[in-house]
């Protein structure tokens, strides 16, 4: 941006961004460009439920860090609600700012929604006021239900509200199909058996070293955080640390407390929304090395399946039935998760 074709020297746009939505970004955006130096004011409360001031941090500093003449500057009250920040706050926060920046503001923006007795016009007479029209945008709304407004999200924001959903479950239950399904039918992604191919490093999973299992559990959770990254509001993972730790008993991992202490570490780190655990009440299918004791006694494996979830606190939905069955139960969990109809 060249200094002459700037309108104002300094300008300011504040909100607490909660969450960041396109109307936001696109009024920074507007506003940078007619401004030699903007500063964008986060403001946070401190006893309010908000979004953590860090991830609203972040989503601005992503989002602007390109244009070269955006600042990000923070403002933190302890009003209860939105409707406690009163006047008693007003003047006081203002001041903090002024102070921050340090210099003149030639100008403050803000959408229309704002009245001529807002916090802007109040607290900066000397500023001109510049009024952006109010879209359809509201941050309101999309706290409400994102899921459903998910566009309104700039790409930089849409992680954190992705729905992660695991899929679990003792051996030919149908995970993997069904992960993949139903990521194809909320067309996302999902995130396959980390343990699938490094299990197989000797040929057989019987002859897994300890380090194949250190590294399927690093795997697997380090390709669930990329693959949320890029979702389409919901995240599809098949398997996860506590199945591996299910076949590192079976499977006699010779270090298996070392592992088992890094597969608590990813669990506790986990985040589900919801867990389908998938019943053994289909066809086993022998599918490349799958286990022939599992086979014969499957229920008996996808009960200890169950306890090791539970000892570890993880509510789940048991799933059963044909394939057609599960997959219309799946979809129809899902969608509640959401919060969107069921087609």
């Amino acid at each position: 941006m060249k200094a002459n074709q700037s309108r104002y020297d300094t300008g300011m746009y504040g909100g607490s961004f909660n969450p960041l939505h396109n109307g936001h970004l696109d009024c920074i955006i507007r506003a940078a460009n007619l401004c030699r130096e903007l500063y964008i004011v986060l403001s946070t409360g401190t006893n309010r439920d908000e979004i953590d001031p860090r991830v609203r941090y972040r989503w601005l500093y992503v989002l602007t860090k390109h244009i070269g003449n955006v600042k990000i500057i923070t403002l933190t009250d302890e009003a209860r609600t939105k409707a406690d920040y009163t006047r008693e706050y007003w003047l006081a926060d203002a001041e903090k700012v002024k102070k921050q920046i340090g210099k003149k503001i030639d100008v403050v923006f803000c959408g229309s929604d704002y009245g001529k007795d807002s916090f802007w016009n109040v607290c900066y007479p000397e500023s001109e006021l510049y009024i952006f029209p109010r879209n359809e945008i509201s941050s309101t709304e999309l706290r409400r239900n994102p899921y459903r407004r998910w566009d309104w999200l700039p790409n930089a924001v849409k992680p954190y509200y992705v729905k992660r959903v695991l899929l679990t479950g003792g051996e030919s239950t149908g995970k993997s199909t069904l992960t993949i399904n139903l990521a194809n039918r909320f067309n996302t992604n999902f995130v396959d058996e980390a343990g699938r191919e490094l299990s197989e490093k000797s040929g057989t999973d019987r002859l897994m070293l300890s380090e194949d299992f250190t590294e399927i559990l690093l795997q697997h959770k380090l390709n669930e955080i990329k693959a949320a990254e890029h979702s389409n509001r919901v995240l599809f993972i098949d398997t996860d640390a506590l199945v591996t730790q299910f076949f590192m008993g079976f499977l006699e991992d010779p270090q298996i407390e070392k592992n088992k202490s890094l597969s608590d570490a990813i669990d506790a780190l986990n985040r589900f929304d919801l867990i389908l655990f998938l019943e053994p009440d289909v066809d086993f299918v022998q599918d490349g090395d799958r286990s022939e004791i599992i086979r014969d006694d499957r229920e008996k494996y996808s009960n200890q399946l169950k306890e090791l979830l539970r000892s570890h606190g993880r509510d789940f939905v048991s799933v059963s039935g044909s394939y057609q069955e599960r997959y219309l139960k799946a979809v129809e969990l899902v969608c509640e998760l959401l919060g969107i109809e069921t087609p």
